[in-house]
């Protein structure tokens, strides 16, 4: 991997995200939905970092998608809605909020994309069902630098007055320091980034951390049964303890010690670990 800065590979529209720009083309999409108070901490971040002669596009879910992961309308269309300039609500997930910007609504790539801020966190076992973490990964996808926002809750931030308080403080911070300083590069499944602001008041931000995605031990997304009054079963996905830590070094672990996270994070789901030794086993 190479430095943000001299990846020539990341380069839209004559510019390159690491470098001291004045303005760039910034997409911004969730999975909360158009109307999120998240949303609105994520286009004051970025109209931050576009700068005065920049340009924030929109281009959200027309409604909530929350645990929609990486899912795409494969098999059938979506209705887009020109709300206002620059403003666009897509009845589908993230995912496709993304394909929409980049293939029809923008009319240039932008120079990144930002999802979130996240009503919620996308840490450890959160990753994998995470709309947010969908509509990042789907810009890397399509070649584009990517960074997932998201706002850990918990009781020293939840009743705040602004629970985002947190991400809305440092968000800028933590982005800004990602395309000047971070790690970018150009495989074929790219790097994207994934940051978790830990649940306490911004003043309570102890800094961030690099950690690896954790694991809650012992506790799952599971259902709860309910029977309406016509007498038919209804199941509800119920999310399991947010409050477990996960192994030192790792995202939620970060987040409990009121640090922000930052994972580096890629599509590629394969094992490579094993696969030396699974070749040897299966000769």
């Amino acid at each position: 991997m190479a430095s943000l800065a001299a990846t020539d590979a990341l380069t839209y529209s004559g510019q390159t995200p690491g470098e001291k720009q004045s303005s760039m083309r910034i997409l911004i999409t969730n999975d909360d939905g158009i109307s999120a108070r998240g949303l609105k901490v994520l286009e004051a971040i970025a109209h931050e970092i576009a700068g005065p002669n920049g340009e924030v596009w929109t281009v959200a879910p027309a409604f909530e998608q929350s645990g929609v992961g990486h899912c795409i309308s494969y098999t059938h269309p979506m209705m887009v809605a020109e709300l206002d300039s620059r403003r666009v609500a897509v009845e589908g997930s993230p995912a496709d909020c993304v394909l929409a910007a980049v293939h029809d609504v923008m009319p240039a790539p932008p120079d990144l994309v930002l999802s979130g801020v996240n009503r919620g966190n996308n840490a450890a076992e959160n990753v994998l069902y995470s709309g947010t973490i969908g509509g990042a990964m789907e810009a890397a996808l399509q070649g584009l630098p990517a960074i997932a926002l998201s706002q850990y809750f918990g009781p020293d931030n939840a009743k705040l007055d602004n629970p985002f308080e947190a991400a809305a403080t440092h968000g800028a911070g933590i982005v800004r320091a990602l395309l000047d300083r971070g790690l970018w590069d150009s495989a074929d499944y790219r790097l994207f980034y994934n940051v978790n602001f830990p649940p306490c008041p911004a003043a309570q931000v102890k800094g961030h951390a690099v950690t690896a995605q954790g694991w809650r031990t012992e506790t799952s997304h599971g259902v709860m049964p309910h029977v309406s009054p016509s007498g038919r079963k209804f199941l509800y996905v119920a999310g399991g303890r947010q409050d477990v830590a996960t192994a030192p070094g790792t995202d939620v672990a970060a987040n409990l010690e009121d640090r922000i996270s930052i994972t580096p994070m890629r599509a590629d789901l394969t094992a490579h670990d094993l696969i030396e030794e699974l070749g040897t086993r299966l000769e």
